[in-house]
């Protein structure tokens, strides 16, 4: 049977809500009852409940990262263990814990009522969300501390973001200034904001070199590998010489149909892809990309958060990184 506050209290000769106040950081106990009660915990290797230091002090220490994708996607898309680790060094050096819920369509209303109403978690972080993602509205309207990794167009929410926007016309200006005169792309989805901004992008550097917007030239694809060759695919037709691929891991998938066509890359169509994955530069040929600091920006949304934690009243807070392009032989310049 486990151990309970009562049995703490009792050995170490304090009333149970001494032992509370301990555990919960309560500075307005004295110095050595403190210790009697920490040397018991410490003997017995006490762990408190967490759902009753909750309660009891109104946070876990447990931060919920929430990713509305499939189960496949995190486990395929390199993106996702990189963002991860960056909560995960920022969430360790706060003493904190992460909770991982994949809030699959089928089940979003059980996770909304857990991460709401389970009273485990302190706060929540989400990622990559639709931008009509229910869990979204649902901490939006609820007083969970929640902060958004990618903004929101709609909603005055906290968040980080990368410039998306900008490192989208980054890489088709470069594109454009290269020569290349039928510029397409791979987008990412169009419900979701960083599929939008890089686009939006593409768009804007089109408009700046005074080149026109050639629908046929737009593909939308959902930063799958998969995605990225049927795109590619349906594009070839329309003899493209360049394509800005809006994530690493459709420019792969792009990249294997352009062979299987036996298209050469750089000279027939050049690539550019976004994220600089490990495996970009091992490619062949090594591509080109815009490098977003992924790490950070899952460090950044977890510091964001605990402040957020620490004061409730504080003003919404937006935080956005920049990007950087890297060239290398997959756009015929390096």
């Amino acid at each position: 049977m486990p151990l309970t506050l009562e049995d703490i209290a009792k050995m170490a000769h304090v009333s149970r809500s001494t032992v509370s106040r301990v555990i919960n950081g309560d500075t307005n106990v004295n110095e050595e009852t403190r210790k009697k009660v920490e040397d018991v915990i410490r003997r017995l290797n006490f762990q408190p409940n967490i759902a009753a230091r909750s309660l009891a002090a109104g946070r876990t220490g447990i931060v919920g990262l929430v990713i509305p994708a499939g189960v496949t996607a995190i486990f395929t898309d390199p993106y996702f263990p990189q963002l991860i680790q960056g909560i995960m060094k920022a969430c360790n050096a706060s003493d904190h814990s992460v909770m991982l819920w994949l809030t699959e369509a089928d089940y979003e209303r059980r996770v909304i009522r857990q991460i709401l109403y389970g009273g485990l978690l302190s706060g929540v972080i989400i990622a990559s969300n639709p931008i009509d993602d229910p869990v979204l509205q649902a901490l939006h309207k609820s007083k969970m501390p929640f902060v958004l990794i990618g903004r929101h167009p709609n909603l005055d929410v906290n968040y980080v973001d990368v410039d998306n926007l900008n490192g989208g016309q980054k890489a088709t200006l470069h594109l454009l200034r290269l020569g290349r005169q039928r510029v397409a792309t791979i987008t990412g989805p169009q419900n979701m904001i960083a599929g939008i901004d890089r686009y939006q992008g593409y768009c804007q550097a089109l408009q700046a070199m005074n080149c026109p917007l050639r629908p046929e030239l737009v593909v939308e694809g959902d930063f799958t590998e998969e995605s990225g060759y049927l795109g590619m695919r349906t594009l070839l037709p329309h003899r493209p010489d360049a394509v800005f691929v809006a994530n690493d891991t459709m420019a792969i998938g792009a990249l294997r149909a352009l062979y299987e066509a036996g298209v050469s890359v750089p000279q027939q169509v050049a690539l550019v892809g976004y994220d600089d994955m490990p495996a970009a530069a091992h490619l062949n040929p090594p591509l080109t990309t815009v490098r977003q600091p992924i790490g950070k920006l899952g460090a950044a949304a977890m510091e964001m958060l605990l402040e957020i934690i620490r004061q409730p009243k504080s003003p919404t807070s937006h935080r956005v990184l920049q990007t950087e392009l890297i060239v290398r032989m997959s756009c015929g310049s390096s």
